[in-house]
């Protein structure tokens, strides 16, 4: 049974990430080590100047990482595993519909505390919010696929009496977690773990 860390990206892989997973390009992995600290610093991922950084020029790095939203996405999905895993072990002494509403609600915190995340929301609001909350977004899907094996695995296959399916659960879930997380950019309220909180455990009839 495959753990948290891995559900997601094994729902919605990506040319990248095949290709980062295979460790066959060593340059792809380079660029994306690069980005990725780039990223944590809080500073904006530029092709060109992973490209100057590298000694390379812009066509390669483009070759071995695609274009700098394949990159971003790439780099975002990887910095959400471990927070993901830090979740799940905040959630563990809980089980059922409680564990599932403290991973998620503790995940948001996480990204809402994250200072270098929130300064790529600052910086770049609409493309974040393409990326991250997106239908065709790659991250959405994992995030959503993730969600739904989390469902699974603490509520099973017919969570409330079958009421409401597993995918559905999963993405309501999903809106809700990014409504607060991400109101800022949304309706320019401020983000909230703690209406998270609440918004989930009555969804999920925690008491």
């Amino acid at each position: 049974m495959p753990g948290i860390a891995s559900v997601g990206l094994e729902a919605a892989p990506t040319w990248l990430s095949e290709r980062l997973a295979a460790g066959a390009h060593p340059d792809a992995q380079r660029a994306f080590d690069l980005a990725r600290e780039t990223f944590v610093a809080g500073r904006r991922i530029d092709m060109g100047g992973l490209a100057g950084t590298l000694g390379v020029d812009r066509t390669s790095v483009f070759r071995w990482v695609g274009n700098r939203d394949t990159l971003l996405s790439e780099v975002l999905w990887s910095l959400a595993v471990p927070t993901l895993v830090q979740a799940e072990r905040a959630a563990e002494p809980e089980r059922g519909a409680a564990h599932v509403a403290t991973l998620v609600t503790h995940f948001a915190n996480d990204l809402i505390e994250a200072e270098y995340f929130r300064a790529f929301l600052r910086r770049e609001p609409a493309r974040a919010l393409r990326l991250l909350t997106t239908k065709d977004s790659p991250i959405q899907q994992r995030y959503v696929a993730t969600t739904a094996w989390l469902v699974r695995a603490h509520l099973g296959e017919h969570p409330f009496g079958g009421t409401i399916d597993v995918a559905d659960l999963a993405y309501l879930l999903v809106r809700v977690s990014e409504s607060f997380t991400y109101a800022d950019l949304i309706t320019g309220e401020e983000p909230s773990s703690e209406r998270t909180r609440v918004a989930l455990r009555h969804l999920l009839r925690v008491d």
